[in-house]
């Protein structure tokens, strides 16, 4: 019997579909009914429907409250809540840790009652919720790594037969060093006294962004709750194509599933809530006020486009196009967020990398770089930072 042709490629195809095997992925009908297993509330597809999201506010705020009255302090009216943003970047991430810290030591960084982060921003998210007891943690991250500390390139053939160029089990061991069993107990603490922690990553077989609810998560007591978090902030950081995505195990009506799931950055460099939420929450039945609030959102990133002369080279060409429409993303996500601010009376508070750091960035992670960037952003921080008060510079009142 002579044996069966195989066309051009097909045995290729063969190799990569035995090297890298997936559960089912969710059918697109099914994808608003995919929950995390024994942690039925830990997310929110806010592109479709935000009524979970308000539902999961509206219990905040009356936990909050609650709070305030066991302590005997008036609790009609909730106090002015601070709100944290902080965006991805890479290893510019370093600008918020520095920005961080040195609002520590400059004495007025507040308690913040919401907190989210995305692509570098998860990295950080979670200790500037904690507070500032864990801003060493903070500093290590963010500029006292290199690249050997987040990821794991491999060679030319397994790349092709892989889902990324890297691997990133240095990032993953490196999260697992911080994120334990106790950093998750304290992370519930806070969530029961009405705190919200926010981690956003894309949804890549769906195509959608999905905003993880982490003080949910935190608080489960789930089996696989910790391993979860950990792996939201991996898949939070994951570049699609450069380091290799995150498997997420879901079910449908008992039916297993898996979802693959890659930097939230690809859809969006940042946020806070949806829109129309306060409008949301001013009607809920029973649900308390609250009058005040104060945006502060972290750019680790310029507001101005920078030059770069580009090589005629397909990578190249490609790269530079990809950045572009990163940087023009996240100023959209900015203004973004400042009408907002407007809509909901909100005081609104930007910080980004600003046009007087000038040092060269010639590698990714670079660990001169990054510290560089930490202590640029630590000595405006440290004498009180003169937050922006809109997304355009021309606007901005100091």
């Amino acid at each position: 019997m002579k044996p069966f042709p195989l066309r051009p490629g097909a045995s290729l195809d063969m190799f990569l579909q035995a090297c890298l095997p997936r559960r089912d992925a969710v059918p697109p009908y099914l994808t608003e009914k995919a929950i995390i297993p024994g942690i039925p509330n830990a997310r929110y597809r806010l592109d479709h429907d935000r009524t979970p999201f308000i539902e999961d506010a509206v219990q905040s705020n009356k936990r909050e409250s609650q709070v305030l009255a066991e302590a005997g302090k008036p609790n009609n009216i909730l106090p002015l809540a601070h709100m944290l943003a902080v965006s991805g970047g890479g290893d510019a991430g370093a600008f918020a840790a520095g920005l961080i810290a040195g609002w520590t030591t400059h004495g007025t960084r507040p308690m913040f009652k919401v907190v989210t982060g995305i692509s570098a921003g998860a990295l950080v998210a979670p200790f500037a919720y904690l507070g500032s007891e864990y801003d060493g943690v903070i500093r290590y991250v963010s500029n006292a790594i290199g690249p050997k500390d987040i990821f794991h390139s491999r060679n030319v053939l397994t790349r092709f037969a892989s889902d990324g160029i890297a691997d990133s089990k240095p990032l993953s061991r490196l999260i697992a060093k911080y994120i334990t069993a106790e950093i998750l107990e304290a992370i519930a603490l806070e969530y029961s006294k009405g705190r919200i922690l926010l981690i956003g990553t894309t949804d890549l077989d769906s195509g959608r962004p999905v905003t993880w609810n982490m003080g949910a998560i935190a608080s489960s007591q789930a089996p696989g709750a910790l391993e979860l978090f950990r792996n939201i902030m991996l898949a939070s950081m994951s570049i699609p194509g450069a380091v290799s995505p995150v498997m997420i195990d879901v079910e449908v009506d008992g039916k297993q599933f898996q979802e693959m799931h890659v930097d939230g950055g690809v859809i969006t460099q940042v946020f806070l809530y949806p829109p129309n939420t306060v409008m949301a929450l001013s009607k809920a039945t029973g649900a308390p006020l609250r009058l005040d609030r104060h945006f502060y959102v972290i750019r680790n990133g310029t507001l101005e486009p920078q030059w770069s002369g580009t090589k005629r080279r397909t990578l190249s060409i490609g790269g530079r196009a990809i950045s572009a429409l990163i940087q023009t993303q996240g100023i959209s996500d900015l203004e973004r967020i400042y009408r907002m601010a407007q809509q909901d009376g909100a005081d609104f508070n930007l910080a980004y990398i600003g046009s007087d750091f000038t040092f060269p960035h010639n590698r990714k992670f670079d660990g001169e770089y990054m510290k560089r960037l930490f202590d640029y952003a630590f000595q405006l921080s440290v004498k009180g930072y003169p937050w922006h008060k809109s997304p355009y510079p021309e606007k901005t009142k100091l």
